[in-house]
């Protein structure tokens, strides 16, 4: 890691940014590795900033609370972590929270269990093989293919069947800011595109939505949930992102904006009906992390939300992340990184169940 430490992987100015806020509002903070977190010493071997600011290696005491944030999926599956998550997870007096990125395909699921918020979830299979692929654009003409791993929109295919076209078949691959569309007279023709595509990775189908749009370009809102300061689940904030013009998917480092949510849903519903969407939005974002929380069995204290409003207004959920990327808009930042502390506090003095 250039210009900074060599002693932790992860996001530096993100880390930097953490220690700073819990500096100010007068806590103890250090970031600790899965190697020097050696749960039956008294002290630890940990990295703070010091008053000029820079990095440093000093001994700690165990800590009240843990906040994880390995940064890939990858480290978080290595045996040595998972056991080391495991002895965090059901240590007498260290509280644990975000203990594992989510998984695409168990996210539906367990949404799909709840009455509350099944609705809310578009029509999602596993993508086992041409056949079942097939059925699926018999009942919705539009799929998108996911990862079920996946990050930041890597992987994602659009599949379209456009019944008036001589090749009626349309697979859009996503590439870093642009795709390409191959087209065919059958699946069959395509399968094997998209098996080229996929790989050994596994894929989720899923029913496309029509969202909302301005000039042909999507958007959907990413909602930033933590929990307070009494433990209960907050919003953060919402932001909006909108869909590149060669994109099918919004997510900015695949050429899509920043916007503001109200902004848009007023270009679309109108200046009485935006408001009341936000809020909208709000409250159904607690009710699906809280399903979530529930289904995952494991204590969470953040979940960024990827939710869709459709052209009549309905909201879907496409997808939550344990570990969110920082947002970039400056207000919700600032109060996410205030959140950390603030829950962490909460859970420091609360009773071990």
């Amino acid at each position: 890691m250039s210009g900074g430490p060599k002693y932790f992987r992860g996001n530096l100015a993100n880390f930097e940014d953490i220690v700073k806020t819990g500096q100010e509002m007068g806590y103890l903070v250090y970031v600790v590795t899965i190697r020097d977190l050696k749960l039956q010493e008294e002290r630890l071997r940990g990295y703070t900033l010091n008053p000029g600011g820079e990095w440093e290696k000093q001994l700690f005491p165990l800590p009240n609370v843990i906040y994880n944030r390995i940064p890939q999926r990858e480290d978080e599956l290595k045996p040595q972590v998972r056991k080391k998550i495991k002895e965090c997870l059901v240590h007498p007096t260290i509280k644990f929270y975000n203990p594992y990125f989510f998984n695409k395909w168990h996210l539906f699921e367990w949404l799909k269990k709840s009455k509350a918020t099944g609705h809310l979830v578009p029509k999602t299979r596993r993508l086992r093989g041409e056949s079942g692929l097939q059925k699926m654009l018999e009942r919705y003409p539009s799929l998108y293919l996911k990862p079920e791993s996946g990050k930041a929109g890597k992987g994602i295919m659009m599949l379209k069947y456009q019944q008036d076209k001589p090749l009626p078949y349309r697979l859009k691959v996503q590439h870093h800011r642009s795709s390409t569309t191959y087209k065919g007279a059958s699946i069959h023709r395509l399968w094997k595109r998209i098996k080229a595509e996929t790989g050994t990775s596994r894929y989720i189908v899923q029913q496309a939505i029509e969202l909302a749009s301005i000039e042909q370009r999507p958007f959907d809102l990413r909602v930033l949930l933590q929990k307070t300061g009494k433990g209960q689940w907050g919003v953060t904030g919402v932001g909006a992102r909108m869909a590149g013009s060669k994109s099918i998917t919004t997510h900015v480092p695949r050429g899509g904006s920043i916007e503001d949510p109200g902004k848009l849903l007023t270009a679309v519903f109108g200046e009485g009906s935006a408001p009341g969407m936000i809020n909208r939005v709000k409250t159904t974002a607690i009710v699906i992390a809280r399903q979530i929380e529930k289904a995952s069995g494991h204590p969470h204290g953040e979940m960024s939300m990827d939710l869709g409003v459709d052209t009549s207004g309905g909201i879907w959920f496409f997808e939550a992340n344990a570990k969110p990327m920082k947002f970039d808009e400056p207000h919700i930042r600032q109060k996410s990184l205030e959140r950390i502390f603030q829950y962490s506090h909460y859970l420091a003095n609360a009773q071990k169940p």
